[in-house]
């Protein structure tokens, strides 16, 4: 209960001596308008990210960039949903689709109207009707993501809104940008850029990184930067070779490596906290990062090792060596990475290298595309159908969501392990994104053999769905992705909710950030609530000071939305609460 928002503080709120600030704002006021700064800080991060990759669509259409379409069909989708033009020459088309997501961003008419949706257009046309109508009726639907994220910032300064529920509201707003003009944004051009992922083999912790090749590890957030690194370092591999090295081989650490295991099979060496690890192995020619969760610390650790931390975009670091890197420039700017990483093999002290063996083998790319894919080979004309029949008779217990950041907080304890490990004992089937992937995959959780810690009911739908695709098992623990790929989630559970004819909050479905660590991680929360699902977050959120705003996010955002925030700070309890969210869906469903 501590606002720093003017320089007459800060104001520090203490129950029964100091109830409010100096200017008089309330223990409420102070705590919904720190939770709207930390909505607004993670939102912002995500909509810039998708702001690059529209500007990089918008240069393919111009033809001012080597970066190309991989995806069509889904360019030409989202067209169609646009009601633009679809047919003709895909650039112009491309064209197209980033002049319509730019309006995301400059939209200046905030009335809503059904015919012209003046509000967020990837909202218009990824959220269900249903969530459509209650947020309208909420007034939370945003304009465009730069003028909500301004006036947010406004609103929570000193002399400015002050009342509480007025504030929440706001923080729902801005997790919509945060959702739709963020992640989704993202994840949908992604694939039409990089391709959509699908389902495919690969290995996860440090042990990927090999001590005869050029080691190369890509960190970060938005695959503008990983994806030239992959194909600059293929193209160089005779040039590593000349140097003694067997190749170049790039690992992928935070949700670079998610990115890059998705779409091309490249190994993760680890997340977020492990980010420093992989220098220490002592075999790390450069560490290439470009914006989001890069530690400071990367460059004090590699300055007692050869490796060349190499940054760009928003990862300015002292002491690094910093490339600017544009989607003009990006072939010359990912060969003078490799070329840096190839001439630092030589300079690598062979009596400090120290890798360790572990490493465990994952399938990832399960986009939504994939998993329907897949059970296609059950049911073709109705894919979903197996899905819901093994909801129905309870094989399928139920979905949790396990997403975001490993907070060193929880270190050692193997909090999310520990609680996906009783998810899947009691029959429920975990979808992945982010960093607590990687902390899956190590664990083992996400190969077909994981079914044996899978209940009855869950095993026997994975084995049926594993073997009609050639595998022995489906894995209980599904990879969906990176951080904005929770997009992904949301499109699953869109799909259920549309067949089945009943509102997400109704679904037996639950979502965990088990670990959250960053602001992002927040304004994804946010998001998860607005769409009414059951959130369980570790560690409890700044927000107990005011009794307000905790009564709101636990109880009575529920008979709004649907979504309401479950505590649990052990791995069993955390399991327990969602488990019982999810009966009392079942229950109600009948």
């Amino acid at each position: 209960m501590c606002c720093r928002n003017c320089f007459a503080g800060p104001c520090r709120i203490i129950p029964g001596k100091q109830e409010k600030g100096i200017c008089g704002a309330s223990a409420d006021t102070i705590v919904a308008r720190n939770l709207l700064r930390a909505v607004v800080a993670g939102a912002a991060c995500h909509s810039d990210h998708a702001r690059e990759i529209v500007l990089a669509l918008l240069k393919i259409g111009q033809g001012k960039t080597s970066y190309n379409i991989k995806d069509e069909r889904k360019l030409r989708t989202l067209a169609e949903l646009l009601s633009k033009k679809y047919r003709g020459d895909i650039r112009k088309v491309a064209k197209e689709v980033a002049l319509e997501a730019l309006e995301d961003f400059r939209r200046q008419e905030g009335v809503f109207h059904e015919s012209e949706g003046k509000y967020l257009n990837w909202l218009r046309i990824t959220a269900t009707k249903e969530r459509q109508k209650l947020w309208k009726s909420l007034d939370v639907l945003p304009i465009n993501a730069d003028y909500e994220i301004n006036h947010a910032i406004h609103k929570s300064t000193m002399g400015s809104e002050a009342d509480p529920i007025a504030i929440l509201l706001d923080c729902l707003r801005l997790s919509l940008v945060d959702g739709y003009a963020g992640m989704h944004l993202s994840t949908d051009l992604q694939d039409v850029i990089f391709g959509t992922p699908h389902i495919a083999r690969s290995e996860a912790n440090l042990g990927v990184i090999k001590e005869d090749y050029v080691n190369i590890a890509v960190h970060g957030h938005v695959p503008l930067l990983s994806e030239k690194v992959i194909e600059y370092a293929k193209k160089l591999e005779p040039e590593a070779r000349k140097v003694g090295a067997k190749g170049i081989n790039v690992v992928g650490i935070c949700c670079s490596g998610n990115e890059v295991l998705m779409r091309h099979g490249i190994p993760l060496a680890g997340h977020i906290l492990q980010s420093e690890l992989a220098i220490v192995t002592g075999a790390l020619e450069a560490l290439v990062a470009d914006l989001q969760c890069i530690y400071p610390s990367l460059q004090d650790v590699a300055s007692c090792y050869h490796t060349k931390l190499i940054t760009t975009a928003l990862a300015k670091i002292p002491g690094s060596h910093y490339i600017h890197f544009t989607v003009e420039n990006a072939d010359e700017a990912a060969e003078e990475m490799i070329r840096i990483a190839i001439d630092n093999f030589k300079n690598r002290n062979r009596s400090r290298v120290l890798i360790p063996e572990e490493k465990t083998t994952l399938y990832s790319g399960f986009s939504p595309e994939a998993i329907v894919e897949a059970l296609k080979r059950i049911n073709k004309k109705d894919p979903l159908r197996p899905l819901i029949e093994n909801m129905l008779n309870g094989n399928v217990f139920g979905i949790v969501a396990v997403v975001g950041c490993r907070n060193p907080k929880l270190r050692g304890e193997k909090f999310t392990e520990k609680m996906i490990r009783k998810l899947l004992k009691n029959n429920i089937l975990v979808l992945t994104t982010g960093c607590v992937s990687h902390s899956a995959a190590q664990e083992g959780l996400m190969i077909p053999e994981a079914v044996e810690y899978a209940g009855g009911g869950l095993r026997r739908f994975l084995v049926k769905l594993g073997k009609a695709n050639g595998l022995s098992a489906v894995p209980p623990v599904l990879h969906l992705g990176s951080c904005v790929d929770n997009s992904r989630i949301e499109k699953i559970v869109n799909s259920l909710s549309n067949k089945l004819k009943v509102p997400i909050s109704s679904l037996p479905i639950a979502a965990s950030a088990p670990e959250y660590m960053t602001e992002k991680a927040v304004a994804i929360a946010l998001w998860a609530l607005s769409l009414g699902i059951g959130l369980h977050v570790n560690p409890t959120p700044p927000v107990t000071g005011s009794k307000l705003v905790t009564k709101f996010l636990t109880q009575d955002l529920e008979k709004t939305t649907g979504g309401k925030v479950l505590l649990a700070d052990r791995p069993d309890s955390a399991a327990n609460i969602l488990i019982e969210h999810i009966k009392g869906k079942r229950k109600l469903l009948k």
